[in-house]
C-alpha cells in the first residue's frame, strides 16, 4: 500500500465569557493518493510480479463546518447557544485488473463502489439558571440528512444506487442541583441519531444485474440516553461519579442474516442494544507535590444485545467491541514553566469481535485483547511562541489485537507554532 492524506483544520474562537462569544471551525480531510497493490498468485510466483489487482482510494474524504455563537443576556440567567453544522463524505473506490501487480500495469477495470451523503443542522441550547442553586438546560438539534450519487461496478456492469433523504430531531434536557459549595447532581435524557456512512450503504457487488451485498437503504441508529451525575469539587480539582444507561434500536453493525436463504453477511439494523454502566472520573492539580496534575476515568459497561431478529444467536450476548472495563489515566508534572512530563495509562478488559461470542481466543488475530498500555510525552515550550513534543505510545511494547494487532512501540515528534 502507497498513502498520502492531506487534512486540514482551521478555527476561530473567543472567550470574553461577556455577553456574547463566537466559534468557528473548518475541516478538510482528503485521500490525495491511495493505491493498494495485491498478487492473485501465490509465492513464489507473486514475488516476480505476474497478474493481481490495483485498488484506487483517491478522491475519497470529507469535510466538515461548524459556526457557534453564546448569548448570555445580562441578569437573565440565561445562556443561549445556537450554532449550524456541515459536513460532506465522499467515497471512491476503483479496483483494477493487472498483468503485473508490483508494476501496478493495470488493464480492465474489476469493481468499482462510490457514492456521497451530506448533512446540514442547526440547534439551540438554553441553560436556565431559575433558582441561585437550580440549572435547568433543554435543547434541540434538526438534522437533514441525504446520501447521493451512489455506484457499484464490475467488469460489465455499472448500476447506481436511488436518492435519498431524511429529517431528524434531537431533543436533550438536563437538571443541575447544587447541594452546597461543593456538591453538584444532575440528570440527563436525550436522543441522537447516527446517520450510515457512505461504505456502509454502498459498498457491495453485483450478480445477475443486480446489487447484492449492500444495503442502500440501511436506517439511522436511534440512541435514547439518560444518566445521573454526582460532582464533588475539591480543593485543587474534581471528583465525579455517574450513572448511565443507553438504548439504541438500529445499531448499525456487520453481520450475517440467517433469515434468509442463502445467508447474506454485510452492514445491517439490531433491533435493540442496550448499555448500563457507571464512570468515575478524577482531575487535579498539584497532587502531593507543586506541579503534579493527575487525571483519569474508570468505567465498566455491561452492552447486551436485546433484540435482533435477523441473527437470533446474538440475543442476550454482550455488544461487541464494549470492553466491560475500561481505564484511562495521565499524570503530568510540570518541572517548570517551559519544561513537562506525561505519563498516560491505557485498559481495556474482556471485549469480543463477533455477536454470539464465539472467538474465545481473544490474543490472536481476528481477536480482541485485554490490554494495558503505557505512554509517555515530554513537552518542552521553546519559546512563547514555539513548543516541541517528544513521544511515545505503547511504551513497553505490547502485543495485543483488535482483530488486527495493535500498533507496537510508537514514536511521535511534533512541532507547533504560534502567532
Amino acid at each position: 500500500s502507497d498513502e498520502t492524506h492531506n487534512m486540514h483544520g482551521l478555527s476561530l474562537r473567543t472567550n470574553t465569557r461577556g455577553e456574547w462569544d463566537f466559534e468557528a471551525a473548518l475541516t478538510h480531510y482528503e485521500f490525495a493518493a491511495d493505491r493498494t497493490r495485491q498478487p492473485s498468485t501465490a509465492l513464489p510466483a507473486a514475488a516476480a510480479g505476474g497478474a493481481g489487482t490495483v485498488s484506487y482510494g483517491d478522491g475519497t474524504g470529507w469535510r466538515t463546518a461548524d459556526a457557534r455563537a453564546v448569548w448570555r443576556p445580562a441578569g437573565s440567567g440565561h445562556e443561549l447557544t445556537f450554532g449550524a453544522h456541515y459536513d460532506r463524505y465522499i467515497l471512491s473506490t476503483l479496483t483494477m485488473n493487472a498483468t503485473n501487480w508490483i508494476a501496478a500495469a493495470t488493464t480492465t477495470r474489476k469493481d468499482f463502489f462510490g457514492g456521497k451523503s451530506a448533512t446540514t443542522a442547526l440547534y439551540v441550547q438554553d441553560a436556565w439558571k431559575f433558582l441561585p442553586a437550580w440549572t435547568l438546560t433543554a435543547g434541540l438539534r434538526y438534522e437533514r440528512w441525504k446520501a447521493f450519487d451512489g455506484e457499484l461496478a464490475n467488469a460489465t456492469s455499472w448500476l447506481t444506487y436511488a436518492r435519498r433523504s431524511e429529517s431528524f430531531l434531537s431533543p436533550k434536557l438536563s437538571l443541575s442541583h447544587d447541594l452546597d459549595a461543593r456538591w453538584r447532581l444532575r440528570a440527563s435524557l436525550g436522543r441522537a441519531y447516527r446517520m450510515p456512512t457512505v461504505s456502509e450503504m454502498f459498498q457491495g457487488s453485483i450478480s445477475a444485474g443486480s446489487i447484492i451485498n449492500s444495503d442502500p437503504n440501511l436506517r439511522a441508529e436511534r440512541a435514547t440516553s439518560a444518566e445521573l451525575t454526582a460532582e464533588r469539587a475539591l480543593d485543587n480539582g474534581l471528583l465525579r461519579l455517574t450513572l448511565f444507561r443507553d438504548d439504541v434500536r438500529d445499531t448499525l453493525f456487520s453481520q450475517t442474516n440467517v433469515t434468509v436463504f442463502p445467508n447474506v453477511t454485510n452492514i445491517q439494523n439490531i433491533d435493540k442494544v442496550r448499555t448500563d454502566g457507571i464512570e468515575l472520573a478524577y482531575n487535579a492539580e498539584n497532587v502531593f507535590v507543586r506541579g503534579l496534575d493527575v487525571s483519569g476515568g474508570l468505567t465498566y459497561a455491561d452492552a447486551e444485545i436485546l433484540k435482533n431478529d435477523k441473527f437470533p444467536a446474538s440475543v442476550g450476548e454482550r455488544m461487541p467491541r464494549i470492553p466491560d472495563w475500561r481505564l484511562n489515566a495521565s499524570a503530568t508534572w510540570r518541572q517548570s514553566e517551559k519544561l513537562a512530563w506525561t505519563l498516560g495509562l491505557r485498559h481495556s478488559g474482556r471485549q469480543h469481535n463477533t455477536l454470539d461470542g464465539s472467538d474465545i481466543n481473544p490474543d490472536t488475530y481476528g481477536g480482541t485483547s485485554r490490554y494495558t498500555l503505557w505512554d509517555a510525552r515530554v513537552n518542552w515550550k521553546l519559546d512563547k511562541h514555539v513548543r516541541l513534543a517528544i513521544g511515545v505510545d505503547n511504551l513497553t511494547d505490547q502485543r495485543a489485537f483488535v482483530h488486527h494487532p495493535y500498533p507496537a512501540r510508537t514514536w511521535l515528534l511534533e512541532l507547533r507554532g504560534t502567532l
